[in-house]
């Protein structure tokens, strides 16, 4: 028992706290901890039934829900249970409120953000995901980055958010990370911009793996799109490694988004060649392209007379990106052209030169 005199003190230190009696702050002790209790059960019924659904559906979307949930712990039932308990329940001093408010607000926030990271990481699988269904892996290392940047920049602001509520001049802080950011970008100048060229290749989309393109005297078939650089494989088998800022401040001629291949051939013919056979000359390559439904004749003509040959030129358009496809393409036409230039007597010029001369008596 208590004397009168320690009671007396007792009441007082309650009273200055905005407690009247001990009766009202063993009652409120109570309904703090079953609100915890009843937290912990709600929890744990609605995570089995949503597992249940989470079950019977194909998206992952509701098992990224369950498992955000899942991360609400301990501390977030006494968030709740407090915050409860001292606005509904007490009336508190308001310094004393205020304390209490503002370590809700940490737990909340702490909280907030584990379930946004849940989130940042469900986006991260399926843009990795989308980009395997469609046969591009690549992007996958600049995803994960780019999620983690976010993860650590939530964080950055959260605890600028907190710091401002706690009555803390965030404006300093800012600046003086600001300077230190630029010190230290001035430091990591090179790397730093090879990884946002990075980001820029992914977005943008100029390539992808598999794609044959041309870089200045450099050609390949992009094998890899890093953070720093882009690996490609040239067509006599070598490594060939590009940093990625190259590549955004580079011409690039991409081969593989061609829909249709343009070719443009010459060929010439000896100048003794009859009149009747020079006419006839288009007429034959215009009739082997057109025996071919994968090709398509842009025009054929008697271009122009060189230095030791009448010569003829020729586009046409094989419907294929594929090099491979217009080797062989091409290999037919010249094949055909030489077998109905011996049927018609056609000779194929070569450089020579005819000396005429004259003697002088």
């Amino acid at each position: 028992m208590l004397r009168p005199e320690d009671e007396k003190m007792f009441e007082q230190i309650l009273e200055q706290y905005g407690l009247s009696t001990n009766i009202e702050y063993i009652e409120t002790a109570i309904v703090f901890v079953g609100l915890i209790i009843i937290l912990k059960i709600f929890k744990t019924v609605l995570l089995k039934y949503l597992k249940i659904i989470a079950q019977k559906t194909v998206n992952k979307i509701d098992d990224h829900i369950v498992y955000a949930i899942d991360k609400l712990g301990f501390w977030f039932y006494v968030g709740v249970s407090l915050y409860i308990t001292t606005h509904y329940f007490l009336e508190l001093e308001k310094d004393l409120l205020w304390t209490i408010d503002r370590i809700i607000l940490i737990i909340f926030t702490y909280y907030g953000i584990r379930i946004a990271q849940v989130f940042i990481d469900f986006l991260s699988e399926e843009l990795i995901e989308k980009n395997k269904k469609e046969g591009q892996p690549d992007g996958e290392e600049i995803i994960h980055i780019g999620g983690q940047i976010l993860k650590y920049g939530l964080w950055v602001i959260a605890a600028l958010f907190v710091l401002s509520n706690l009555g803390i001049d965030v404006i300093p802080l800012i600046a003086g990370a600001s300077i230190g950011g630029i010190a230290i970008a001035f430091a990591l100048q090179n790397i730093l911009t090879d990884v946002f060229a990075s980001f820029s290749i992914y977005f943008d989309k100029p390539f992808r793996v598999g794609d044959f393109i041309v870089v200045g005297q450099d050609s390949g078939i992009v094998k890899k799109i890093g953070i720093k650089s882009t690996r490609l494989t040239s067509l006599q088998g070598e490594e060939i490694i590009i940093s990625n800022k190259t590549l955004t401040e580079t011409k690039i001629n991409n081969y593989k988004r061609m829909e249709k291949r343009r070719v443009i051939f010459q060929i010439g013919i000896t100048y003794n060649t009859p009149l009747e056979k020079v006419k006839k000359v288009t007429s034959i390559i215009k009739k082997i392209i057109e025996e071919d439904k994968d090709l398509e004749l842009d025009r054929t003509n008697f271009l122009r007379f060189g230095d030791y040959a009448l010569i003829f030129e020729t586009a046409y358009f094989v419907k294929s990106n594929s090099y491979a496809v217009y080797a062989a393409k091409q290999e037919r036409i010249n094949l055909r052209i030489m077998e109905e230039f011996k049927k018609e007597k056609i000779s194929f010029a070569y450089p020579t030169q005819t000396v005429y001369y004259q003697k002088i008596s």
